[in-house]
């Protein structure tokens, strides 16, 4: 068979209606991506402080408990029933007194984080990053293997804090 310019007309159509939709697109600009330390955020933070105070007090009365329990458990079949009763007592305690300081302590990181949320999104707005990643995660999880020490944003950050 022979071919001509009609046979070949159609498919040179189809062709060059096929290599125009793979002309490239407009590119879209590169996006900035920052990075902050959240545990200097957190630590920065006013609040921080109040939250240390109420986890070494509950670290240290929940301790105590604790050892008292692991007292009990070190006696193993030769506890008596007193001494299971008391362990469980004190688990109980131990339970109620977490759940007390839980109480204390859930306000106060959440009004920390909303802060530290609200400043990380301020500072990246005004600066036109499209991301800021928590450099410690992004780090040890592999995501990232370098980045510019110039993208960090953490001292920005920590100015824009508010309690």
């Amino acid at each position: 068979m022979k071919i001509t310019a009609k046979t070949l007309a159609p498919v040179a159509i189809v062709a060059a209606f096929g290599l125009g939709t793979l002309a490239p697109h407009a590119q879209t600009p590169a996006q900035k991506i920052g990075f902050v330390n959240v545990a200097t955020l957190l630590a920065a933070h006013p609040n921080d402080k109040d939250i240390k105070a109420i986890q070494t007090k509950a670290d240290a009365e929940l301790q105590v408990l604790d050892k008292q329990v692991k007292a009990i458990d070190a006696k193993g079949a030769s506890a008596t029933a007193a001494d299971k009763q008391q362990r469980d007592t004190l688990v109980k305690t131990i339970q109620a007194k977490a759940a007390e300081y839980d109480k204390q302590i859930d306000p106060k990181i959440t009004a920390v984080e909303k802060s530290v949320d609200t400043a990380v999104g301020v500072i990246a707005k005004s600066n036109g990053y499209a991301v800021v990643m928590d450099r410690d995660v992004a780090a040890k999880s592999g995501l990232v293997i370098y980045a510019d020490p110039a993208t960090d944003v953490t001292a920005a950050a920590v100015k824009a804090l508010k309690p």
